[in-house]
């Protein structure tokens, strides 16, 4: 469901639609009280070193609590929407009520993500798994006299590696795992809203904001598969990618392979089940790509013919030099 109003027979707006918290540390906002909602609204307004710490329930175990490190705490988005004759609030279910992933730890819930690539991948349920291993390395020329000519540094790290716990010698792939950033105005007002609020019901969010795919995938996510996954294929070695059902959705075509061993990329896509109550991590497709149809994918269209592009050109240097005259193409 894309942002915006749906109009009434009179063709006046009914139903208005924005992005608000979907998950808040880990809990699903729309099941929250709102007594719980304040509070949670209440210490975000505190200074950092008085504001409580939670635990994130997609990393933790009882044994092993890991705090959250996302500032605001907010998991995930999803669409409210508004219906301006009743002014009524609901969250859409099904297609128009899933959840916009913003957090990367949130993928990571029970595990599931790690079993699933090792069974499809590595060939077992359950891998060693290690966490941000330097992959490129900066030559840095020193000017020092008694230092190294060169000094090598991490300065590009991939997520999780993969590894069989038997196979000798190593048996691994590579994982990423990309959220999606979100555009317009930050949670910050969101929050104040929540804490003066005194309604029982839910809040319509007070600003608009989006889910950025353009800065996700071809901005962030692209330029990384571009740098490791020529690496990788010279080592005979894939990269899975994990994203949610909403940002896989927003990725252009691209051709699958007709088995693993061709392919460069294997895209694990995931999905979010509500019936629960609270949201619950499900395994959703795999997409077995190469690089280059993945890069078309993460490009996200084709490019438009030159006339179409240059008349573009033409109506903005008429919207911004008026004195400019706007003359037609001449074929030059």
């Amino acid at each position: 469901m894309m942002q915006g109003k749906e109009k009434n027979r009179a063709g006046r707006p009914r139903i208005k639609t924005r992005y608000g918290i979907g998950e808040w540390y880990g809990r699903s906002f729309v099941r929250l009280p709102p007594e719980e909602r304040r509070e949670l609204a209440r210490v975000q307004a505190l200074e950092k070193r008085q504001r409580p710490q939670f635990a994130c329930p997609f990393r933790s175990t009882p044994a092993n609590q890991i705090l959250c490190t996302k500032r605001g705490g907010v998991c995930s988005l999803r669409l409210y929407q508004l219906d301006e004759e009743t002014e009524r609030v609901s969250a859409p279910t099904g297609e128009g009520g899933q959840l916009v992933t913003t957090c990367p730890h949130r993928f990571k819930q029970e595990g599931l993500i790690f079993t699933w690539i090792a069974e499809t991948l590595l060939g077992c349920p359950e891998p060693l798994i290690v966490g941000e291993v330097g992959f490129l390395e900066q030559e840095i020329i020193s000017t020092r006299r008694n230092a190294k000519a060169t000094d090598a540094e991490d300065v590009g790290r991939i997520d999780n590696v993969l590894v069989h716990p038997t196979r000798d010698p190593l048996h691994w792939t590579a994982l990423e795992i990309q959220a999606v950033y979100f555009s317009g105005l930050s949670m910050s007002r969101e929050f104040t809203a929540i804490r003066k609020s005194r309604a029982k019901g839910l809040l319509f969010p007070v600003a608009i904001r989006r889910p950025d795919y353009r800065s996700s995938g071809p901005k962030r996510l692209m330029p990384q598969l571009q740098i490791k996954v020529p690496t990788l294929r010279r080592w005979g070695k894939k990269m899975a990618v994990v994203v949610d059902r909403s940002f896989f959705a927003a990725l252009g075509s691209m051709d699958d392979v007709s088995d693993v061993s061709n392919c460069d990329i294997a895209w694990f896509v995931v999905d979010y089940d509500e019936s629960g109550g609270e949201f619950a991590l499900r395994r959703g497709l795999v997409r077995m790509t190469t690089l280059e149809r993945a890069v078309e994918g993460l490009t996200g269209g084709n490019p438009v013919g030159q006339s179409l592009f240059e008349q573009r050109v033409r109506e903005k240097l008429a919207g911004k030099y008026p004195g400019v005259e706007d003359k037609p193409n001449s074929g030059q």
